[in-house]
């Protein structure tokens, strides 16, 4: 998801090095009918972006999970909850 969500942010001409992209991520486990399942990801995004950026940050926040081939793959099983935490760098 990470992957796929620095894709769309490069294609906005926002870098994503380590030092200004990373996720907290938690997920629950559940046991469903004597099984255990993983029945939901949490993912908070840490972003530092150029002046001017955040806009278009929160515009691939919303549209990144329907091209990760990850996150495809299980919805309908798992939710998937995400969130940032953008943060404007200073010029």
């Amino acid at each position: 998801m990470m992957g796929t969500l620095a894709g769309v942010l490069a294609g906005k001409k926002i870098p994503t090095p380590e030092d200004r992209y990373w996720a907290d991520v938690e997920g629950d486990i559940e046991n469903v009918n004597n099984i255990l399942k993983i029945t939901r990801i949490g993912v908070t995004y840490h972003l530092k972006v150029p002046p001017g950026k955040s806009e278009e940050a929160r515009e691939a926040l919303s549209s990144y999970l329907a091209r990760c081939p990850a996150a495809q793959s299980v919805i309908g099983c798992i939710e998937i909850k995400d969130q940032a935490e953008i943060e404007e760098m200073e010029e």
